[in-house]
């Protein structure tokens, strides 16, 4: 009978709650910033540059917060991102709940939704890298990817919890959704410092040079483009399928929303059973899963460009996001088996960077593509999937030679 019942991660209760609660408060702004643009009066621009500046944040310190976790340890490191996160979203809060009872002029809420989102997109990308450097401490080599995919199935759930929680306290109260989003990231901070034990979380070696990882590091190469591409995928993904619900299946706008809450919804439920198998399957090779992963993927996002019904949208949504499941934790447990132990951060570091460039070009990239046709951006997608099984097929015949 496997042991793996019992996690072989100290604190790993500690780093799933904060994966999951993270993406809650991340997924809940995401749901109520439309009502507050049009609200306080903002164009539509607007709250795509805040989510814009998040993602750029997010890339440029996601491999900084990885290497300083090597230095300082993982415990620490996670203390200071979850304070920073929860303190701005509680100022992001508390800027909307006044702005809502007095509209202060446009380019100071511009300003202010701005900097406090990219500021939350700053301070959380220390967390992904920092806890799957924890569980590569504390996994062996060739066991981790089951472990990781706790923490993604976590993020998958949050992905669906966050928006449908958000919306339904925003109908009654807007304001009052950020405010149970911000307390959060507090209840995160609370379980990392009560539950993540100090000497479970310190770094691989004693404060010295800076990790010898490289942004183009030859061990890297896979994962690297593993998580642009999954990243890219599914950003293109989300952004496009509420017009091509209104557009493909002729609905109202009304209706339109409420079938790409489905798809999307499809998206977490296929997520969360992939990385079930991944969890159980603890014999399979990351770059098994990625191979098989990518081509059930790439299968699901191209038959997108072929729906003509409700029904076909949520099915091809759910098939794509059960592919991804098999990629989210992989990548990251591939970085992990291709590093030795005092690189792990700056590892995971330059992974989440990369997957917070991908959260910029995808949106961008996606909706050029829908311009031209609706059918483009599927296309495209299945596209960079196919090669990247056929990447990971190719690196696991490199391997075994």
């Amino acid at each position: 009978m496997s042991t793996d019942s019992q996690p072989a991660v100290p604190g790993l209760p500690a780093l799933v709650f904060a994966a999951l609660a993270g993406t809650m408060a991340m997924m809940a702004f995401v749901a109520v910033v439309g009502p507050v643009v049009r609200l306080l009066g903002l164009a539509e621009w607007h709250a795509g540059l805040s989510v814009t500046a998040a993602g750029v944040l997010w890339m440029l310190s996601a491999r900084r917060w990885g290497g300083l976790s090597d230095r300082i340890g993982r415990r620490r490191v996670l203390l200071i991102a979850l304070a920073a996160y929860a303190v701005v979203y509680v100022a992001m809060a508390l800027f909307v709940d006044l702005a809502l009872r007095s509209p202060p002029p446009i380019w100071v809420s511009v300003a202010v939704l701005v900097a406090t989102r990219a500021l939350v997109g700053l301070f959380y990308a220390g967390v992904p890298p920092t806890a799957a450097a924890v569980v590569a401490d504390g996994a062996p080599q060739g066991r981790r990817a089951g472990i990781m995919a706790r923490l993604g199935a976590a993020n998958a759930l949050g992905m669906v919890v966050g928006p449908a929680a958000a919306g339904w306290i925003a109908f009654h109260d807007l304001a009052l959704a950020l405010y149970v989003a911000a307390a959060l990231p507090l209840l995160s901070l609370g379980m990392v410092w009560w539950r993540l034990p100090a000497a479970a979380a310190q770094a691989a070696r004693p404060p010295g040079p800076r990790a010898g990882v490289a942004w183009m590091d030859r061990r890297l190469r896979l994962p690297v483009y593993a998580v642009f591409a999954a990243m890219v995928s599914v950003t293109i993904a989300q952004v496009v399928v509420g017009f091509f619900a209104i557009d493909r299946l002729r609905l109202s706008p009304t209706d339109g929303a409420r079938v790409a809450g489905l798809a999307l919804t499809a998206v977490g439920v296929g997520l969360m059973a992939s990385q079930v198998l991944v969890m159980r399957l603890k014999a399979v090779p990351p770059a098994r899963w990625i191979a098989i992963g990518a081509a059930i993927a790439a299968l699901g996002f191209a038959s997108s460009a072929l729906v003509h019904a409700h029904w076909q949208l949520f099915l091809a949504y759910g098939v794509a996001a059960f592919g991804m499941g098999f990629v989210f934790p992989s990548f990251q447990a591939l970085a992990s088996d291709s590093v030795d132990a005092h690189e792990q951060g700056a590892a995971q570091g330059t992974v989440a960077s990369v997957q917070g460039l991908g959260m910029v070009v995808g949106p961008m990239l996606g909706t050029l593509l829908y311009r031209w046709s609706p059918s483009a951006p599927y296309l495209l997608v299945g596209a960079v999937l196919l090669v990247l099984a056929l990447a990971a097929a190719l690196h696991r015949q490199e391997a075994a030679a």
